[in-house]
Order: C-alpha cells, then sequence, then structure tokens
C-alpha cells in the first residue's frame, strides 16, 4: 500500500536523525535495527552476573504496561517531538496531520456501525506507530537513573535493576521501592497504565549469600516477589 510506502521512507528519515543527533534511548531495545529480545535480555543478565561473581547483590523488578499503544496521548507526544526531539515547522505538521482525524467502526457481513474518532494512542500496525512510542517513553529510562538505579526497556516492558553490598540492602529496598512509585507516577501523567499481574520482583544472590537476602515489601501493592520469572520469552531463576 501507498501509505506504508510513505510510512516507511518517513520512519527512515526519523531514525537516520534521531541516530546522527545520539538522540536514541540507549537502553531501549525494540525496533531498532541490531536491537532485540536477546540484547536486552543479555544485558540484564550480564550486568546482575557481573555483580553477583564480585560478591554484591542484585534487585531485578519487572514493570508492564496494559494497552501501552493504544494508551498514548498524542499531544503530549506531539509536544514532546517538538521539545525534545526538535521537530518543528513542516515536520511537526505532518505528524500532527498523521495522529489526528482518525476514525474507527465495527463491521459485521452487512451492517456497520457509525465512524468514531480515535482520540488517544499510535497506529497499530503501522510502520511509525512503534518508533513513536518508544519517544513518547524515554523520560522512564531518564527517570530510573535519577534514583541511581539501572534500567533496560524492550517495548512497553520495563526491567529496573540494582546492585549492593549485603549491608546495604534495605537501603537498595527503599531506592527501588520510591523508584517504583515514581515510575507509575510517571505512567499515570502521561495515561499509561501498569498492568498489576505481570510486575514482578526478584532478588539475586549467589548461592553462598542467599541467606543475606532478606525478605521485604516493596512500596506498592503492585509488586509480587517470586523465585523466576519469564521475561521477553526467557526465564530469569534466583542463583
Amino acid at each position: 500500500m501507498l501509505s506504508k510506502l510513505l510510512e516507511r521512507l518517513v520512519s527512515e528519515q526519523l531514525v537516520k536523525y534521531l541516530t546522527d543527533n545520539r538522540l536514541l534511548p540507549n537502553r531501549q531495545s525494540a525496533y531498532r535495527k541490531f536491537h532485540s529480545t536477546e540484547t536486552a535480555v543479555l544485558r540484564v543478565l550480564s550486568d546482575i552476573l557481573t555483580a553477583l561473581d564480585s560478591g554484591i547483590l542484585a534487585m531485578l523488578t519487572l514493570l508492564d504496561l496494559s494497552d501501552a499503544f493504544d494508551s498514548v496521548d498524542r499531544n503530549i507526544l506531539l509536544h514532546r517531538l517538538y521539545t525534545s526531539y526538535g521537530l518543528g515547522g513542516v515536520v511537526i505538521s505532518w505528524f500532527t496531520s498523521y495522529l489526528t482525524g482518525r476514525t474507527q467502526c465495527v463491521r459485521s457481513s452487512e451492517s456497520s456501525s457509525k465512524p468514531s474518532e480515535v482520540l488517544y494512542g499510535v497506529p497499530q500496525g503501522s510502520v511509525l506507530g512503534p518508533i513513536l512510542f518508544l519517544l513518547y517513553t524515554a523520560d522512564v529510562l531518564q527517570l530510573v537513573k535519577s534514583h541511581q538505579l539501572s534500567s533496560h526497556v524492550y517495548a512497553d516492558d520495563t526491567q529496573i535493576y540494582g546492585f549492593c553490598q549485603p549491608s546495604d540492602i534495605d537501603a537498595l529496598q527503599e531506592r527501588m521501592s520510591v523508584c517504583i512509585v515514581d515510575v507509575i507516577s510517571w505512567m499515570m501523567a502521561n495515561r499509561l497504565q501498569i498492568n498489576p499481574a505481570k510486575t514482578e520482583v526478584l532478588r539475586c544472590s549467589s548461592a553462598r549469600r542467599r541467606h543475606q537476602v532478606s525478605q521485604y515489601v516493596l512500596a506498592t501493592h503492585l509488586c509480587c516477589q517470586c523465585p523466576s520469572f519469564v521475561t521477553l520469552g526467557s526465564t530469569l531463576t534466583l542463583i
């Protein structure tokens, strides 16, 4: 289709602009050349194993969003494209036209509903939708970094993790709790919603230090503790 071809041309120019100006988040692995679920999982696993080999403890929290692509506020997205990524003039006008004025309806074999305007979200199944979502949520990475924690994101899956000496586990727990609360607040302010059923926390240690990992509850009821969970197709288990 002609529309897909146009989107692909715009996407290539947009990604080139973002790459040349180093505007793409380096801890986001989705929908980018040479990035995949494998790079995301390997980076997080490598960081954790390196920490455990040096005798320190790790804590990993996995956050997942509900209907993330359908919840994007287009006004916020367009403002962010202009202020954070320097897209103005004809470019921002084109993206405004691309995102707005869309309608949807329900069709059956004999009839269809009255079309209604789609007010939120990026177009599903589009070429540009995924990269626009990445730009919409890129600030989460800086928010996590401000709490002296690390993160890696794949689409709407966010992995937040940190390390500490065994004697500082309570401080790490507190820092993780505050970070998660701030991330949830950011998500709510941007019309995104955490999926409680897929939000989990994993405590990581070597076998000989497992007794030093105390039981705790993060400062949000959204997280559940578990010995292992599946993330991006791979199972992570307490070491």
